[in-house]
């Protein structure tokens, strides 16, 4: 769903809380908002509705590629270059442990870094079109993207919430 974006500029926290609770009840749900500063009101009407993150599924599959890897790694080479001492299984997993842990905590790191510059599609060369160098002055921005026919309900719900400047 994108068709156009609405883009309100805000110079309070209050009218911009305000205008997202209001896009919310009637179903505007692809905000964007910006702030000068961290806001924590914002972020949680914000946090309300948001998705979980995919990150988490990258991390949690790198660590289990790290764990097997780690162990595959560590037996093949018992297996290959079988050391035996004392009439004892090549094979010995304690020590083992140590090996698969270290490759998931790497291969999970790893994949939470490739994670957030895959999803957060980085690096972001050129800045979002309702971005306004404003937003890291003293304004608020909310932009939201919407179908065309819808516009007009968004700009006047922007305008009747406190907008100083509402732009398409």
């Amino acid at each position: 769903m994108a068709g156009t974006s609405v883009l309100g500029i805000f110079a309070h926290v209050d009218t911009t809380l305000d205008a997202i609770r209001k896009l919310r009840e009637k179903g505007f749900l692809e905000l964007t908002v910006y702030t000068p500063v961290p806001v924590e009101e914002i972020e949680e009407e914000i946090e309300r509705v948001r998705p979980l993150s995919k990150v988490r599924l990258f991390t949690l599959i790198g660590a289990l590629t790290g764990t097997s890897a780690g162990f595959f790694l560590t037996i093949w080479s018992s297996l290959k270059w079988s050391l035996v001492t004392g009439a004892k299984d090549p094979v010995s997993y304690p020590p083992f442990i140590i090996i698969a842990f270290e490759l998931t905590i790497l291969f999970g790191g790893l994949a939470t870094a490739l994670a957030i510059l895959l999803l957060g599609r980085l690096p972001k060369l050129s800045p979002s079109p309702t971005y306004d160098p404003s937003f890291t002055l003293d304004r608020f921005g909310v932009a939201v993207s919407c179908p065309p026919e819808t516009a007009a309900t968004v700009t006047s719900l922007l305008t009747a919430s406190g907008a100083e400047e509402v732009r398409q």
